[in-house]
């Protein structure tokens, strides 16, 4: 193997893909030197272009092939590569599974350093393409060009899409994503044709100018559809025209709504929502409940899935009946309102106040009484006082963001001792330095990964954890 030394970040050559490690990045060893790999698979032998020089490892990027892994599959997305998502397609499904239960006894072992039981095999996603019920696309006036555009001498500038990784301003145009179920990319495209012909102007991210801004679609089992367009500003014949064409075009959609952003960042948490058409929510089921999900509601985006980690987290509760249950991090309720019959009360709390009428909404249509729902910062809101007003809980059930539990909220569960938690995650690194934090009071009891999100490094993961 010959390394080029002109180049401050020089070339590998035929460099050997051995295995896979955190966030999905291909690794391989050289000179005892640990290189992580964008765009290869482990047994591949690659040329890999040095992208970042650190003390202990280089990230790098696999151009030339001398081999392909006898694993290796053919990507089935013409925008693979390119898109920011689903980076395993080149990877057999059985072996991304393979990599993300690895991944999970790692963060455990090496972050946690708790003694863990044998992990349970990861549950599989029985869809492993069209799973999503949420995504959301940007318009953009500096789409991402492809190859064989860059020398044309006239190119539309105007795409809708996904960011390119790390690029605020660059957005690929999409032509079809595999990702959520139909009549997803049908939207899309008949947004992107109308808008295109009357010459409404997409915005631009570096000059904060434009009109179009996002558009949300979510999606349900049962049948309903969820379309949000944000507006840079408003204008009203503009913005009417527009959803009166996909009000007649889609009448399938729901509930149509939309916002007015003109904020410097995306986020419509703090911005009134308005509903153009139909209802402001749409319903997704589980197990025979009917949950209201609204435009700034959190909900597993793999619905099916969910319903298999639920189950589990149900499972790992041991619930006979009697027990007071907090259900903190509740979103929509979901999990607070699935575990209710199995509890004496439950007490769901979500930073996210619209969520939180949500899930008392969700309460309601389900006629499940013995639940109670709190919005706050998790830190305010879970204080020796609250616990005091709505009873020491036999279990906890945590399913926090990627960022974990903050240290104050932990140390408040730690004197309500609760018997049983229940740690739902989708960071099994932040879960495990949490877990490593209740490790003097708290023993770890079952592990069971969950994969909600086929094709990508993403794992969620369950931890039983039960009281000394």
């Amino acid at each position: 193997m010959a390394r080029n030394k002109e180049n401050k970040f020089p070339l590998l050559e035929k460099v050997e893909i051995t295995d896979v490690g955190s966030e999905g990045k291909a690794i391989a060893k050289v000179n005892d030197l640990v290189i992580f790999v964008t765009g290869a698979v482990p047994g591949d032998v690659v040329d890999v272009k040095i992208t970042l020089r650190k003390k202990n490892y280089r990230e790098g990027v696999a151009q030339k092939f001398y081999k392909y892994s006898a694993v290796r599959e053919k990507p089935f997305c013409e925008h693979f590569g390119i898109c920011g998502g689903c980076k395993w397609q080149n990877l057999p499904y059985e072996q991304q599974l393979f990599y993300k239960q690895k991944e999970v006894v790692a963060q455990l072992q090496r972050i946690g350093k708790v003694e863990i039981p044998q992990v349970s095999p990861i549950l599989p996603s029985a869809a492993t393409t069209y799973y999503r019920n949420k995504l959301e696309y940007t318009f953009t006036t500096t789409r991402w060009l492809l190859d064989e555009e860059k020398n044309a001498t006239e190119i539309n500038p105007n795409g809708l899409g996904f960011h390119i990784p790390r690029m605020f301003d660059r957005v690929l145009n999409i032509n079809h994503c595999y990702l959520q179920p139909s009549p997803s990319n049908e939207i899309r495209l008949a947004i992107k044709e109308f808008v295109d012909e009357a010459g409404y102007e997409y915005f631009n991210h570096r000059k904060q100018t434009g009109f179009l801004r996002n558009m949300m679609v979510r999606t349900s089992q049962t049948g309903e559809v969820m379309l949000l367009i944000a507006f840079f500003r408003e204008d009203v014949e503009k913005r009417e025209a527009l959803l009166n064409f996909l009000k007649e075009k889609f009448p399938q959609i729901t509930a149509l709504l939309y916002v007015i952003n003109s904020k410097g960042n995306d986020t419509i948490y703090d911005l009134d929502v308005k509903t153009f058409h139909g209802r402001d929510f749409i319903f997704e089921e589980m197990e025979g409940l009917r949950f209201k999900v609204g435009a700034k509601s959190f909900y597993q985006t793999n619905s099916q899935q969910a319903y298999e980690l639920y189950k589990v987290a149900r499972d790992f509760a041991q619930l006979t009946g009697n027990e007071i249950v907090y259900d903190l991090y509740t979103g929509t309720g979901t999990i607070a309102n699935f575990v209710a019959k199995n509890a004496k009360k439950v007490i769901g709390v979500d930073y996210i106040e619209e969520a939180i009428i949500d899930a008392r909404e969700n309460s309601t249509f389900n006629n499940v009484n013995n639940t109670v729902f709190f919005a706050g910062d998790m830190k305010d809101v879970i204080t020796t006082q609250f616990i005091e007003n709505n009873g020491v809980p036999d279990v906890v059930i945590l399913d926090p963001p990627r960022a974990g539990v903050l240290d104050k909220v932990l140390d408040t569960l730690v004197k309500a001792s609760p018997d049983r938690i229940v740690y739902v995650s989708c960071n099994p690194a932040t879960q495990a330095r949490d877990l490593n934090l209740l490790d003097a009071y708290y023993k770890v009891m079952k592990v069971q990964p969950v994969d909600m999100f086929p094709h990508t490094h993403h794992v969620e993961n369950v931890v039983l954890l039960k009281k000394r």
